[in-house]
C-alpha cells in the first residue's frame, strides 16, 4: 500500500519561559511523499522532539498544519486524534520502550491485542514482522536476553504492527555500536518499499545515504522546563487499573509501586517492584491504549506525574 504522504506547512512550537517566549520551530515547511523517508537532523533542543510529538498526536503546536494522508492533523479534536495515534502512526523510541516480562513476538503483539485482535491473528502478525526485521530464531526471547539491535529491531516491528502510514523514530541508533547501527540503518532503509513515511530524528550522519529528504534542525534553544504533577498513594492504593484509559506516566519519587497482570488463568499476579526514579505506566498513552496492567503502592508512594509530551521531553534531556 502506498500512502499519499506528509505535508507540515509554517509550523511553530512556541512555550513560555518567565517572560521570555522560545521556539524550538519557528515557520517550518516541508513535504514528502509516501515511500519516502526523512531525516530530521540536529543537535539536543534543536526541536527535533518537539516536531516528533506534534507528528505524532501527541503535542498541538502553536500554528502551523500537518497534513498526513490528506488528514489535517493539527484540525482532529480529541477523540479523533486517539483514533490517528492508534492506526495512523507508529512509534519507535530511542530507549526502546519493551515490556520486560514479554517476549519479543509477545511485545510486537501487545499493541494488537490491546486493541482487541483475537490472539491468534496478532501473533500471526507479530511472527510475520519479526520475520520482516530479521528476528529469525529470537522472538520467543526477552528483552533481556536480547542484544540492544535485537531490541531496536522488536521495537521497529512494534511500530509497524497497525501498519501505519506514519512511523517515527527517535535516535533510533544512539545506544548502539557500529555494527548493529549498520543493521538497523539498512532496515530502516528498507521500509520505504512500504509505502509509508518516515521520519527518523538524529544527530548521527549515519543515517544520510538512506534519507530523501533531511530536515535540519536548529532551534532557537532549549525546550521547555518539564514540569509535573506530584501525587501520593497509601499503601495498597490503586495508581491505575488495567484496562483504564489515562493521560499520565509516572516517575516514582519515593516508595514502591507493583505492576500486576492476569494470568492466562485470570488470577492477577505480580510482574516486577519498582523503586525510586524507575518511570511506567507510558505504553497506554503513547499507543493510545488501555492500561495493559493494575499499579498499586505496595507502599506509600510518591508520584511524578507527566503527560506524554512532558515525559518525552523529560527523557529527551536525559
Amino acid at each position: 500500500m502506498t500512502w499519499s504522504g506528509l505535508s507540515v506547512s509554517d509550523l511553530v512550537v512556541e512555550y513560555r519561559s518567565g517572560d521570555r517566549a522560545i521556539r524550538p520551530i519557528d515557520g517550518l515547511t516541508f513535504e514528502v511523499g509516501g515511500g519516502e523517508i526523512v531525516l530530521l537532523l540536529g543537535p539536543s533542543g534543536s526541536g527535533k522532539t518537539s516536531l516528533l510529538s506534534v507528528l505524532g498526536g501527541l503535542l498541538t503546536p502553536t500554528a502551523g498544519r500537518v497534513v498526513l494522508d490528506a488528514t489535517d492533523v493539527t484540525a482532529l479534536d480529541r477523540r479523533a486524534l486517539e483514533r490517528y495515534r492508534r492506526h495512523a502512526v507508529g512509534v519507535v523510541f530511542q530507549s526502546f520502550n519493551l515490556l520486560s516480562s514479554l517476549t519479543a513476538r509477545e511485545n510486537i503483539a501487545a499493541p494488537l491485542l490491546l486493541a482487541g485482535w483475537g490472539s491468534a491473528e496478532a501473533m500471526g502478525r507479530a511472527d510475520e514482522l519479526a520475520a520482516r526485521v530479521g528476528l529469525d530464531g529470537h522472538a520467543g526471547r526477552r528483552p533481556g536476553a536480547l542484544s540492544g539491535g535485537e531490541q531496536q529491531r522488536t521495537a521497529i516491528a512494534r511500530g509497524l504492527a497497525h501498519d501505519p502510514a506514519l512511523l517515527v523514530a527517535d535516535e533510533p541508533t544512539a545506544n548502539l555500536d557500529q555494527a548493529q547501527t549498520d543493521r538497523i540503518i539498512d532496515l530502516l532503509g528498507t521500509l520505504r518499499s512500504d509505502g509509508r513515511v518516515v521520519v527518523v530524528s538524529s544527530h548521527d550522519p549515519r543515517l544520510l545515504p538512506i534519507a530523501d529528504e533531511v530536515v535540519r534542525m536548529h532551534g532557537a534553544g532549549p525546550e521547555r522546563v518539564v514540569t509535573a504533577q506530584q501525587v501520593r498513594y497509601e499503601q495498597g492504593e490503586t495508581v491505575f487499573a488495567r484496562g483504564d484509559w489515562g493521560e499520565h506516566v509516572y516517575v516514582i519519587e519515593e516508595g514502591e509501586v507493583e505492576l500486576l497482570a492476569p494470568t492466562r488463568a485470570g488470577v492477577q499476579t505480580s510482574i516486577t517492584i519498582l523503586t525510586r526514579g524507575q518511570h511506567f505506566g507510558e505504553l497506554g498513552p503513547i499507543l493510545g491504549q488501555p492500561r495493559w496492567a493494575t499499579a498499586r503502592a505496595k507502599t506509600p508512594v510518591t508520584l511524578a506525574a507527566y503527560s506524554v509530551g512532558e515525559f518525552k521531553r523529560l527523557r529527551s534531556w536525559q
